[in-house]
């Protein structure tokens, strides 16, 4: 009986309300509610972000039942158009905190200056109501959405400590504790802000119309009711609307916004462009691959929106430590006062140390501290066209100490092309180049293998009449056959002819393995062709193709050593010749040479086992397993290579093998900012808290500590957006 396997799981993004709190702790109740209907496997929500990223087996429930789910715990959900790309506030709410810190201000400072100059009280407590009013709307707020999810948090803790100094007569220190608290707030929905923005320039790039030729005339059309195969303009100085192919004309696009190429791109008959790039000089014709929700600039915004709302392992840590933290803050809390007053202190003064207690044990450093820094890193790569898909790959990228590179494609242009063409002594003497030529692209024609288009370009080129192959079939690594006209041929490697025909006497093989060592030994990469019919096995020729390295790449090597990468590896089903040359042209340690697909996956375990951080460095087609299987998969030219948007955890949107360095370093970078800001975080509440019970220290002064290190800890963490290593 045949084993049916399992649907694969969908995973779906829904677009949930933003909060201005400091805490998670109503994301994770909502995260555990979500994870309680059926068929839901994996849960990512932030509140921060406003995001909620859910995985579920569409066979058991359905995207909108999630979306039900969601709204019974009376959260709003937003629509795509709605989606603000500011971070937790749009600028028009971002104002608006900023005048309420500044209302906060002022009613602080006109209730101080009228109890220092003795003037009407009735001033003085008035300004302090303004203070607590402004100063604690949105850490009210948030502290009540938290609670209505059965949770405490930050909020919280500020709220009770405020109102504890008003009542016992300290309204100055209250007012002040929301002053800092608010302004801290909105710097840091500001650092976050800056550091979400990423999605707004994706956003920009994306013309609303398109210039589509119809019925022999230039109409304007909305993207989103363009279809595939439908014919747009592009002329100099616009915008691309769409992925597609150009049919007419010649020009240069500028991709740096995509890819992060510094240089235009000539582009001209038959090559691809994105949508979102622009047209520098030339007036473009471009039939449309894909639609407007299907395009490469759409596909990345999706993305860079998950990726700012998967957290880092750093962050997920953090976020489950906050509920039981605070918990345990009230509880020091209530302890501070509950055993003076047992001791016979007095109540004021036990109560005023138990606030600013309070005040300096809370983590409002600790939950910033880690977003802050990896949202930025996020956006950082965003620029440079580097897409981590979540902050935990920024972390991963931190850790990695062996790199192992595929070579075609990667290391290399990979645009093969045909060197030679010989013709066996033991074929034919009818069969010329041409004609060795024509019968394997033939055979070819049907392959999707680098070596297989060079082939068929090549026969192009030389305007050759391909005749037509049946009964294709591919034997992965080795090589490929067909019927053409009046025989089988067989187009393949020594493994092919030694494994695959083992059993077959095959004249002129001998002969054709030597020509292929030969070849091989300059340094290319070289096949056997062969031909059975009623006499038997012959060999017809063989075929050599060579690549060229990418420029670069030798210095990409020698900056991964500066970064600390102990092994470097090559991966690669050609002959072990040609990689050999190749790895000692760039430098690499290790060749690992004619594997099969699943053999590179075997070796990346095995590097994973020796190494513990293993990146795998791929093109995103045939690499998608070894990428899946690595530590760190890093997809390369993901601009047009949808398996390599799915497979990988990091896209290198261009082809630049500079940025695999660069990823790497910014993850270093990340890591090492990270272990600042919880050192601050961290050693500020150990400082305060210790000085607090030895000494005692004003709460004024514990407030300026407590909200002093959290806007030191989100700008240090802004300033991965500057990182250019």
């Amino acid at each position: 009986m045949a084993v049916t396997e399992p649907p694969p799981l969908s995973t779906c993004t829904v677009r949930i309300e933003r909060r201005g709190g400091r805490g998670e702790a109503g994301a994770r109740a909502l995260e555990r509610h979500l994870r309680g209907v059926s068929g839901v496997r994996d849960v990512a929500v932030s509140f921060r972000t406003g995001s909620a990223t859910i995985t579920y087996d569409g066979a058991v429930t359905s995207e909108e039942a999630i979306r039900d789910a969601v709204r019974d715990r009376n959260v709003s959900i937003r629509d795509r158009s709605e989606t603000d790309t500011d971070g937790v506030s749009t600028r028009s709410e971002l104002r608006r905190e900023a005048m309420f810190v500044g209302l906060t201000l002022l009613g602080m400072t006109t209730g101080l200056v009228t109890g220092w100059l003795d003037g009407p009280s009735l001033l003085a407590w008035t300004g302090y109501g303004v203070a607590y009013v402004f100063g604690g709307w949105y850490g009210l707020k948030g502290a009540i959405e938290t609670l209505r999810h059965r949770a405490v948090d930050i909020d919280l803790l500020m709220i009770v400590a405020a109102v504890g100094a008003l009542s016992i007569g300290a309204p100055f220190e209250g007012a002040m504790l929301l002053f800092l608290f608010s302004l801290s707030n909105t710097l840091q929905h500001y650092a976050i802000g800056r550091s979400r923005r990423a999605i707004k320039s994706l956003i920009e790039m994306r013309p609303d119309e398109a210039q589509v030729l119809r019925n022999g005339e230039e109409i304007t059309v909305p993207i989103d009711d363009v279809d595939v195969g439908d014919v747009f303009v592009v002329r100099p100085g616009d915008r691309v609307p769409l992925d597609g192919i150009v049919t007419s004309g010649e020009g240069t696009v500028d991709q740096a916004s995509l890819t992060g190429e510094s240089v235009p791109v000539p582009k001209e008959s038959g090559d691809e462009v994105f949508g979102g790039t622009i047209n520098e000089s030339g007036s473009l014709e471009i039939e449309v691959t894909r639609q407007a929700h299907e395009s490469a600039i759409s596909r990345l915004i999706d993305m860079v929106e998950n990726a700012q709302s998967e957290k880092a392992p750093t962050q997920r840590l953090i976020d489950r430590l906050e509920q039981p933290y605070v918990l345990g803050v009230f509880g020091l809390t209530i302890a501070a006062i509950a055993i003076p007053l047992a001791l016979g202190s007095a109540f004021t003064g036990t109560f005023y140390r138990a606030m600013t207690l309070m005040v300096a044990a809370s983590p409002c450093a600790v939950i910033i501290s880690t977003p802050a820094a990896v949202l930025s890193a996020i956006a950082s790569g965003g620029r440079q066209g580097v897409l981590f898909k979540g902050g935990e790959h920024v972390e991963a990228a931190a850790t990695i100490d062996a790199v192992a590179f595929d070579k075609t494609g990667t290391l290399t242009q990979g645009d093969t092309q045909l060197t030679d063409v010989l013709v066996s002594e033991a074929a034919d003497e009818s069969l010329t180049d041409d004609g060795l030529l024509a019968l394997v692209a033939a055979v070819q024609a049907r392959s999707e293998h680098h070596l297989a288009r060079a082939t068929v370009t090549a026969a192009e080129d030389r305007s050759l009449n391909v005749p037509d192959a049946r009964r294709f079939q591919s034997v992965a690594g080795k090589g490929v056959r067909a019927d053409v006209e009046d025989g089988t041929i067989h187009i393949g490697n020594r493994s092919y002819f030694e494994t695959v025909l083992g059993d077959a006497a095959i004249e002129g093989l001998e002969p054709g393995l030597d020509q292929l060592q030969s070849l091989e030994a300059e340094g290319k990469t070289s096949v056997v062709v062969a031909r059975e019919d009623g006499d038997g096995v012959s060999v017809l020729g063989w075929l050599a193709f060579t690549d060229t390295l990418r420029p670069g790449a030798a210095e990409m090597i020698t900056d991964l050593r500066s970064l600390g990468v102990e092994h470097i590896v090559m991966l690669t089903g050609d002959n072990e010749r040609v990689a050999q040359r190749i790895a000692d042209e760039v430098g690499i340690d290790e060749v690992q040479a004619e594997l099969l697909p699943e053999e590179k996956v075997a070796t990346i375990e095995d590097l994973v086992d020796e190494h513990e951080n293993v990146a795998m460095v791929g093109d995103g087609v045939n690499d998608a397993p070894a990428l899946a299987t690595a530590t760190l998969g890093i997809a390369m030219g993901g601009a047009g290579t949808d398996v390599a948007l799915d497979s990988a955890d990091v896209v290198l949107m261009g082809d630049d093998l500079g940025k695999i360095p660069y990823v790497l370093g910014l993850g270093r970078r990340t890591r090492r900012t990270l272990k600042v800001n919880l050192a601050i975080a961290f050693g500020a509440i150990a400082l305060m808290v210790g000085t607090i019970l030895l000494r005692g220290i004003p709460l004024p002064l514990a407030v300026i500590g407590h909200e002093g290190s959290t806007v030191l800890v989100s700008l240090n963490g802004l300033r991965l957006l500057g990182f250019r290593e």
